[in-house]
């Protein structure tokens, strides 16, 4: 069975690690295909030419049909896979949805500093050119 969804995480990130590690074990049928852009060997040509950088500035997903997703929308639609959609269920409320994105947005942005790490700039390796 191909994977529903590719999902491009940050395995340097405390919480991203917690949440990815969550995911993985309620993915019974291995619907998610995981992806830890801190690993050396990940390739953006491999995955729809997601860049370093442009992976660590905003979750992305890549659904089986190579559409891209982004943000709480990988997160929504990884819960939605392992049968929890329910989580997620305020994004289908119209006036909650754009402050859930606003917070997401800043946490995106901020997530390397309120999580202790450098900034993207001394993290991006050799492979930032790419």
């Amino acid at each position: 069975m191909q994977n529903k969804l590719t999902f491009l995480f940050d395995g340097g990130c405390p919480l991203c690690l917690r949440e990815t590690n969550f995911l993985k074990k309620k993915d019974a049928l291995n619907k998610i295909s995981f992806v830890d852009i801190n690993n050396q060997d990940y390739n953006p040509v491999l995955f729809k030419d997601i860049s370093y950088p442009e992976a660590m500035s905003n979750l992305h997903g890549i659904l089986e049909n190579g559409d891209i997703i982004k943000g709480l929308d990988v997160l929504a639609y990884s819960y939605e896979l392992i049968g929890l959609g329910w989580v997620y269920y305020p994004l289908k409320i119209k006036f909650v949805a754009p402050v859930l994105r606003v917070i997401y947005k800043y946490w995106a942005k901020y997530r390397l500093k309120l999580t202790g790490r450098s900034n993207l700039e001394n993290l991006c390796t050799s492979e930032c050119e790419q």
